[in-house]
């Protein structure tokens, strides 16, 4: 089987990421805490397995709230990636951050109990009020 290699980064390139593993879980999340994150009315991620994805260059700047973590540019600012907790076996990434993002193509929205009144959905994928069950990889 061939090995799948995702790379990516940051804006401003300091910060360097790949992942060697098939993304899944592919998602807009309009939950609160993405939305206030980024700076955005929903954030795009791709679930890997931890044990795959690896940042290659620079030094991330990481945020824990809530039980969560988060990492971002320290230069740029950034929002790269999220871990439901330090545990966790799969790390999220930020689909834009991707060097391929047209690579990859959302299969739903969730957390659209959150979602801004503004945004209207014409796009045909499965909407959750909260998280869905993870497909994993």
């Amino acid at each position: 089987m061939e090995r799948n290699i995702v790379t990516g980064g940051c804006l401003c390139g300091s910060i360097r990421y790949e992942a060697t593993a098939r993304p899944y879980n592919i998602t807009h999340c309009h939950c609160l805490d993405c939305r206030r994150s980024s700076g955005a009315p929903f954030v795009t991620w791709a679930s890997f397995s931890r044990r795959s994805f690896r940042f290659t260059s620079g030094q991330q700047r990481e945020l824990r709230w809530a039980g969560r973590l988060r990492s971002f540019c320290p230069d740029c600012g950034t929002p790269l990636t999220f871990l439901a907790g330090p545990d966790a076996d799969e790390v999220d990434v930020t689909v834009c951050s991707f060097d391929q993002p047209t690579t990859v193509a959302p299969a739903d929205h969730t957390w659209v109990e959150d979602q801004l009144p503004w945004i209207h959905l014409a796009d045909d994928l499965p909407i959750y009020r909260q998280k869905r069950e993870t497909h994993g990889s």
